[in-house]
């Protein structure tokens, strides 16, 4: 039973971020314009404290997924955002999604035709 296991373990394929079929960002873009008035430091610029949830979109079709992960002790609100091809075909902004320290969250949504672009923006909690 050993040896399949460990036969099977060695199957397993290992892709690396840029081997993925969908965008990988490795830390959210925070700005210090959506930074609060707590964020700011003594000199009124915004601290330096890691924030952003890493997240994943990707595009089947019509539907768009994307996983948020957040390595961080603050918490993230993330939300899908989806532009759509088609001009007829309405666009869509999720509601925001807590994100929680150590926690991973799913989004999720779609066109009725064809995703243009997905992305998704972060804020901080508070």
């Amino acid at each position: 039973m050993t040896i399949t296991v460990a036969a099977g373990i060695g199957l397993v394929p290992i892709l690396s971020y840029d081997a993925m079929p969908y965008d990988a960002m490795p830390y959210a873009r925070v700005h210090p314009a959506d930074a609060g008035p707590d964020d700011a430091g003594p000199d009124g610029a915004a601290a330096d404290d890691p924030f952003g949830a890493a997240c994943r979109i990707g595009v089947d079709g019509s539907w768009v997924t994307a996983y948020c992960h957040n390595p961080y002790p603050d918490t993230d609100h993330v939300r899908l955002h989806i532009e759509c091809v088609r001009w007829w075909d309405l666009d869509s902004d999720s509601a925001p999604v807590a994100a929680g320290p150590a926690q991973t969250v799913r989004l999720a949504g779609r066109c009725w035709d064809a995703v243009g672009t997905a992305w998704i923006s972060h804020r901080k909690a508070g």
